[in-house]
């Protein structure tokens, strides 16, 4: 049997910037595996040729999101995909915390309104605040919060995406988010690490796609219920195996109860700089992998 290949996925404007994809690579390197990075809208990679293509920073996905679908489906019948392309295809939409908030995963309150749907002023006047996303999106891209009082200007960020086509996200503002976003990351199933990170929104109002998405990155020890409430939501994912990765991002409600704002299963980042034992974690996963797609 000869050395597996590995595709680590990546996209053209992300791969300078993507923190974990030269450690993923020297890692599984140096693990014995043939890795390398490739884009994944590249001509002609031959995906065929590799044991395992895993996704890692095809960051532009968002907004070629019927492409990439594509991608994934023809990618995964070539080779072994991870995470798998049904996955990839849920998770794309975040209109799975309506199936979260179904099974009782405690996560943010979200309305969702399509294209054509109506707005209402009152829907949006909540009593801390409004944030205000389109479902299919990454990098907090084209998301802004908005302070009690500004319904207006809300319902105006909501009908100019409503008017390109794509469904909108409205959720109360959670205060407590000054505190820090918490992203717990699972490698095969089990938790591997977690981080803690400033909030994204600060000034009210604005639409800024050129903010920094994770400020202020510190390691994390996270609380049992935190835990918790992470692995429900990973439970409640359509997935009959283990995934390869996950991360799960929770803040705290106001009765500081932790709550699930957004489950990343494509290509989240890992902050695996501030872990090394999740590198390795992610290295005996992948090898693991590819020797079952090996086999």
């Amino acid at each position: 049997m000869g050395t597996a290949r590995i595709a680590v996925v990546t996209a053209t404007a992300a791969a300078e910037y993507d923190a974990d994809l030269p450690l993923i690579v020297d890692a599984l390197r140096a693990g014995g595996l043939a890795a390398e990075a490739v884009v994944w809208d590249a001509d002609a990679p031959g995906w065929e040729g590799f044991d395992l293509a895993v996704i890692r920073s095809t960051w532009d996905y968002s907004e070629r999101l019927g492409e990439f679908l594509a991608w994934a489906d023809t990618t995964a019948r070539a080779t072994r995909l991870w995470n798998p392309a049904p996955v990839v295809r849920w998770n794309s939409d975040k209109r799975y915390l309506s199936v979260l908030a179904e099974r009782g995963v405690p996560a943010v309150p979200t309305r969702f309104l399509a294209p054509g749907e109506r707005c209402h002023e009152a829907d949006f006047d909540l009593p801390r605040g409004v944030v205000v996303k389109p479902a299919v999106s990454a990098g907090a891209r084209d998301t802004a919060r908005y302070e009690p009082g500004r319904a207006a200007d809300a319902v105006r960020h909501a009908r100019m995406l409503l008017d390109r086509g794509r469904t909108v996200m409205v959720q109360p503002y959670l205060p407590l988010v000054v505190e820090g976003e918490r992203a717990l990351v699972f490698v095969a199933g089990a938790f591997s690490h977690a981080i803690r990170k400033g909030p994204v929104l600060t000034e009210p109002g604005v639409i800024d796609n050129d903010r920094v998405a994770h400020p202020g990155v510190t390691p994390y020890e996270p609380t049992e219920e935190e835990l918790r409430t992470a692995r429900a939501a990973l439970a409640a994912v359509p997935s009959p195996d283990p995934l390869l990765f996950a991360r799960v991002d929770l803040a705290l409600g106001e009765d500081r109860r932790p709550v699930v704002m957004e489950l990343e299963l494509i290509e989240p980042n890992l902050f695996l700089r501030f872990a090394p034992q999740g590198l390795q974690r992610l290295v005996e996963a992948v090898a693991a992998e590819s020797r079952r797609s090996a086999g």
